[in-house]
């Protein structure tokens, strides 16, 4: 059964028109990006499928590749990239909506801006927020990018680059694509090359977080400073 066979109530398109995208379930919208489903299943019952198998969580469907969509029936290339562009229009919407003059004020306000760049991500990458100060957000920046265990940081183009935004205080972050928080001895040993680099620079290191992708770890919280 197609979109066009359904009741008018049931058909995403003319829902989304009378009532509004608020109205849409999840599976409703995927099924507009997809635009069609398979010989068995409407788009509306193939995107509930594809959902339900994520736990219907759009940041879990974003880490499907476009091999694993296609694995799908009635799932092509052409509608994995469509997915996949969605998906990443989003992402990059969320990053748009990060004000760069946000003040931090504890470990928990680094976390929502770093988790943006880094919850979501397969590869470590380590970023950096320089602060003035009054610990509001200068300037954020990816410094380096690694593979599955570990992203190498140059602490000299750290240091370069806080001095270019004169910034009194720096926070790093990296990701675990691993999903565990716990810090690595090369983390431990990094942030205390940072630490100490920062003082003879009078740059002062407020925290250096490790994300997961639903969680962090904050090395000032657990006073490792």
């Amino acid at each position: 059964m197609s979109i066009k066979f359904l009741a008018e109530d049931d058909r995403p398109r003319e829902k989304f028109l009378l009532k509004g995208k608020n109205a849409l379930s999840d599976s409703e919208l995927l099924a507009i990006i997809m635009g069609s489903g398979n010989r068995e299943e409407s788009a509306v019952e193939l995107a509930r499928r594809i959902l339900e198998t994520v736990d219907n969580n759009w940041h879990q469907l974003s880490l499907l590749s476009i091999q694993d969509l296609m694995k799908f029936k009635g799932v092509g290339e052409a509608k994995a990239i469509s997915i996949a562009t969605a998906l990443e229009i989003g992402n990059r919407k969320t990053l748009q909506e990060v004000p760069d003059k946000i003040q931090i004020g504890s470990s928990n306000d680094a976390y929502k801006v770093f988790k943006v760049f880094l919850s979501e991500l397969r590869h470590e990458e380590f970023w950096v927020l320089f602060l003035n100060q009054s610990n509001k957000i200068i300037h954020k920046s990816c410094l380096s990018q690694g593979g599955i265990a570990q992203a190498v940081v140059d602490i000299r183009l750290l240091f370069r680059s806080a001095l270019e935004h004169v910034a009194t205080s720096i926070i790093v972050a990296h990701n675990h694509p691993s999903g565990s928080l716990k810090p690595s001895a090369e983390d431990i040993k990094i942030t205390k090359e940072i630490k100490e680099a920062g003082k003879l620079l009078k740059i002062e290191l407020l925290d250096h977080l490790i994300l997961s992708q639903k969680s962090y770890f904050s090395f000032a919280d657990e006073n490792m400073l």
